[in-house]
């Protein structure tokens, strides 16, 4: 009988650590990225000039992302096609706007991070620029992926009539394609250092910068649209209103919907512009390493009709996009802090971060197990902007989102339709009739929208 009892609880021990011990790989994202910094711990260079194919793709892999590579072995449903073709030319850095980075001199030596009792983050002083030029520790990955946050993009960004709409393309396992057509005004209302702006605009009403999308293609989604108001304070949560074209009104939406799909697409409102639902503050980032991607960060119109101007049935870049280069990236994984994980759509992000336009290249992003759930792919087009000149600019070009998981993927390119002209416009050649904080930047304009 004592045997027997010690044999039950000796049983009942091993279950228990069973349960509560973590197995080897059970952290998908930090393993994966363990394995890939180790494999890539020696990168060269790469000869412009060359092509990577499905026969020579290997030679290459040290300058892959992990997300690139699966693609590649045909790991998942989405795969790499057979006669894929990827030119390498020369990497071209176009220098960030002279007013953004002279507002880097004169406030990014105020700034300071402050740790929260909560676990969480905040930024103080912050006033314009780029908040961490040489982000080192402690904190490193943080302030990497602050300056994400507040990485350069000009102050109004439209894409609407006359230039043309954006486009969201959902893609299912059958290759069934479904398109939507979008206007979209992105701006910001705080820190601005373009030549003419108001640092802060009097009609802020507390907020740094907003985003609006509406639908106006099918005809029986027209007007629906969402809007997005990312606050000074950090500490607080983003609001997130929608347009209801059949209550003709807008809807608050729920802190709790933060992880649905953003206009039916692959993109949940944690992927947008500034990229995380609730807010800096409730989020950590582990630096992980410095290395060379390929990327394309030069993308023409011609990426503008689909799936005619993609490698299908991937929809991956064709050569007329332009070549793909080296680029040096800072490698983030992030994660929520642990009181804010809970209900949340993600276990990790990993983003691997520009470092000298300071946006991100490429993601990849994990679910609440820390399984892989997508590939994201983001093409950004070099833009003239008035008064600053040709930048690298972020919301313009594309991006691609691979779900892994569910075999579905969005394709989403600001290209006019046509795949001739390029739909986004800035600054002081967006049409007058955007310019207008009220309409665009608060939740009282989105009852304008079927007046």
């Amino acid at each position: 009988m004592i045997i027997a009892h010690r044999l039950r609880i000796l049983v009942g021990l091993l279950v228990l650590c069973a349960l509560t011990t973590p197995a080897r790989g059970d952290d998908d994202a930090a393993t994966v990225m363990d394995q890939w910094l180790s494999d890539t711990a020696h990168q060269d260079t790469i000869a412009p000039g060359a092509t990577i194919t499905m026969q020579n793709w290997q030679q290459y892999k040290a300058y892959m992302p992990p997300g690139m590579i699966a693609l590649f072995e045909g790991k998942y449903f989405w795969k790499m096609p057979d006669d894929v073709v990827m030119p390498v030319g020369p990497t071209i850095i176009y220098p960030l706007p002279k007013t953004y980075t002279d507002a880097t001199e004169r406030y990014s030596s105020q700034v300071q991070i402050v740790h929260t009792p909560d676990g969480g983050y905040d930024l103080k002083n912050y006033q314009g620029g780029l908040p961490f030029p040489k982000p080192e520790d402690p904190d490193k990955g943080y302030k990497i992926l602050a300056n994400e946050w507040f990485g350069y993009v000009p102050h109004l960004l439209v894409i609407g009539k006359p230039a043309g709409y954006a486009s969201f393309c959902t893609q299912d396992r059958f290759l069934n394609i479904s398109c939507l057509e979008t206007d979209a005004v992105y701006r910001q209302l705080a820190y601005n250092t373009d030549p003419g702006t108001n640092k802060t605009e009097p009609q802020s009403q507390g907020a740094w910068y907003t985003q609006w999308i509406m639908v106006e293609l099918p005809e029986q989604s027209k007007y629906t649209a969402v809007l997005t108001v990312f606050p000074q304070d950090l500490s607080q949560e983003e609001d997130h209103y929608v347009f209801v074209p059949a209550l003709r009104r807008s809807l608050r939406v729920a802190s709790s919907a933060r992880c649905a799909p953003l206009l039916g697409s692959d993109m949940v409102n944690d992927d947008s512009r500034v990229g995380y639902d609730g807010g800096l503050h409730i989020f950590d980032a582990k630096f992980r390493g410095e290395r060379k991607i390929l990327a394309l960060t030069n993308v023409g119109p011609a990426t503008g009709v689909f799936p005619q101007n993609y490698d299908m049935p991937l929809g991956w870049a064709k050569p007329s996009w332009g070549p793909w280069s080296l680029r040096d990236v800072d490698i983030i994984d992030i994660r929520r802090i642990p009181s804010q994980r809970p209900g949340y759509c993600y276990g990790a992000k990993i983003m691997y971060v520009d470092t000298n336009f300071w946006h991100p290249l490429w993601e990849e992003t994990y679910d609440t197990n820390l399984k892989l759930w997508k590939i994201v792919s983001i093409h950004p087009a070099v833009s003239d902007v008035p008064k600053i000149g040709k930048v690298t600019a972020l919301l313009t070009g594309l991006e691609e989102y691979w779900d892994v998981e569910n075999d579905h993927a969005t394709h989403v390119f600001s290209a006019n339709p046509d795949g001739k002209t390029q739909s986004a416009v800035y600054n002081d050649n967006a049409p007058g009739e955007f310019n207008d904080i009220e309409r665009y930047s608060t939740s009282a304009g989105l009852m304008q929208i079927m007046r």
